[in-house]
């Protein structure tokens, strides 16, 4: 593939953001692990992961919607988008992303960072401005909005940056061992407490 047909999905943007090894390990080298966590998570997706367009007063929801960016090289999916009926945008609504965590509501970036991503595939398959989303936490049953103001955005487009640079270079990055290991259903493919190339020959000594 060449690498302007690379594209990044927008899933790996979370994971980027966690920790780069991880989004390599999971999107370069295809690994993965389930935990309770990752369980969890499915089961919330099950009731999202259905295509379908579903109508209510004053809106319509997509949910399982195709995404796609080319000025950005993003693909995937939006677990669910809400069109909200606006005089100014008559034909496809105001698209309002929201995307679906298991959790209960907190302060990481990540999820930022991929719902930040599907606004924008959404502007540049429809031609609308998408200033806000929402993260829905399964845990807690509550929904946060997000606005993509430029920081966000900026933050995101650096993201794509970076995973597509990975993949470009189809190099996993090296483990670092940090205080989210520990929470990480990879962290035993992942071994980040091993040492790296210089430390090796220590390291096997020491297992005599």
């Amino acid at each position: 593939m060449e690498d302007d047909e690379l594209l990044v999905p927008l899933a790996a943007l979370e994971h980027w953001s966690y920790c780069h090894r991880q989004c390599g390990l999971i999107h370069l080298e295809n690994l993965w692990a389930e935990s309770v966590r990752t369980v969890e998570g499915h089961q919330l997706h099950e009731k999202v992961d259905l295509p379908g367009l579903e109508q209510r007063p004053g809106m319509r929801v997509a949910r399982a919607l195709q995404l796609r960016s080319d000025v950005h090289h993003l693909v995937g999916r939006a677990d669910a988008v809400v069109f909200w009926e606006d005089p100014v945008w008559p034909d496809t609504g105001r698209p309002f992303p929201v995307e679906y965590k298991r959790s209960s509501r907190n302060t990481f970036r990540h999820a930022e960072l991929q719902l930040c991503a599907q606004a924008l595939c959404l502007e540049e398959m429809l031609g609308v401005p998408v200033p806000a989303g929402a993260i829905f936490y399964g845990a807690s049953k509550r929904r946060r909005e997000v606005v993509f103001d430029q920081t966000l955005r900026d933050e995101t487009l650096q993201a794509v940056r970076g995973v597509l640079e990975m993949l470009q270079s189809a190099r996993t990055p090296p483990p670092e061992l940090g205080p989210k290991c520990p929470e990480c259903s990879l962290q035993e493919l992942c071994m980040p407490g091993l040492p790296g190339i210089g430390g090796l020959r220590a390291y096997l000594r020491g297992m005599d």
